[in-house]
């Protein structure tokens, strides 16, 4: 593959990075302003990003990059606006031949928040959670038919606020039925395989951008906060940690984009294990980066005021979606087990 990304790409990020700097939160007290989350939301539809992996089913209009490249953007500024979500739904649907651009819609996930939710009749398996649910009214998962899958619909309950302070989550409307969409594809095992490689990729995304963000935001406090005369990113101690966090962040970032690129290259099972790495890779680095972020800012950095605890807190929901390292790497065993015996 060539990393490197297209001009396209390069206007996408810097497109991204503007649109995020000028509306996401720069305080703690901004996720409260009513008028700038109206702003950041509106300014996301306009872009058209929430949908830029719908088309036909066999050519999203947009690839896992640059879904990745909006993502990672959007989580380097803690943007409290539905993004991942949405973006799923609409590949899901993509997938399984279904219009997904008539209500605003997300996905529903296993209350473990590791798969996606199945319906079998009329009601999910499982219990069910849809997240990232900010101006959703209607959660999208998986049908059970026979060994094939299709794709319905569910009406969601108010958006509550989680461990997340930028993406809310919901439940699934009580007593509420799950609807088949109609004209959708039966849609294969490989297909699913396909889709998860997407969602765990843009979740690896989402934690490479909070830890730059984290990285970001305590490089500029040690920049700044002056400890016997000077500024304390002067001292070699601070350095070390800062540098560790840096290098912490950009190995993600490569295994993020390795997977990204596969998402729409690879086979399914490759793609997926692709994504396992860079996945299990970030979910480690990142709970590291955001933890000292906290402690470079010292004693401020424990208090509500601060945004080191948003990103922590980004990174803890984004980890568990669709498994941390720990399932990831499971997943990578087996896959090399059954390969060496000739199972897969």
């Amino acid at each position: 593959m060539d990393a490197r990304p297209t001009p396209e790409q390069r206007e996408l990020e810097d497109a991204a990075e503007r649109l995020a700097r000028k509306l996401g939160p720069s305080t703690v007290g901004d996720l409260d302003d009513a008028e700038r989350h109206r702003r950041l939301d509106a300014a996301l539809t306009q872009a058209g990003w929430r949908e830029l992996r719908s088309g036909g089913p066999t050519e999203p209009m947009a690839s896992g990059v640059e879904a990745a490249i909006v993502g990672r953007a959007l989580a380097r500024r803690a943007c409290d606006t539905a993004y991942l979500g949405p973006v799923l739904a609409h590949d899901l649907l993509r997938r399984a031949g279904a219009d997904g651009a008539d209500v605003a819609r997300t996905v529903v996930v296993t209350s473990d928040l590791r798969r996606l939710a199945v319906a079998e009749g009329p009601a999910p398996a499982d219990a069910a959670l849809a997240i990232d649910t900010a101006g959703s009214a209607v959660g999208v998962l998986l049908v059970a038919d026979g060994d094939r899958f299709g794709v319905g619909s569910a009406p969601l309950g108010a958006p509550r606020e989680g461990v997340d302070l930028t993406r809310p989550v919901s439940s699934l409307v009580p007593g509420a039925s799950v609807t088949r969409i109609v004209g959708t594809v039966r849609m294969s095992a490989a297909d699913v395989t396909a889709w998860n490689a997407l969602a765990v990729t843009l979740t690896a995304a989402d934690l490479v951008g909070a830890m730059e963000g984290a990285v970001e935001l305590a490089t500029e406090y040690a920049k700044e906060r002056r400890q016997y005369g000077a500024p304390i990113g002067s001292y070699q101690a601070v350095q070390h940690l800062l540098a560790e966090a840096a290098a912490l962040a950009e190995g993600a970032a490569s295994a993020m984009t390795h997977a990204a690129w596969a998402v729409d290259a690879l086979a399914p099972d490759d793609a997926r294990a692709a994504a396992a790495v860079a996945k299990a890779y970030a979910a480690r680095a990142a709970r590291t980066v955001c933890e000292t972020a906290i402690q470079v800012h010292g004693g401020i950095g424990n208090t509500w005021e601060c945004m080191a605890h948003v990103f922590l807190r980004r990174t803890l929901l984004a980890t568990e979606l669709f498994g941390g390292d720990g399932p990831q790497l499971a997943l990578l065993a087996r896959q090399r087990w059954g390969a060496e015996r000739g199972l897969s």
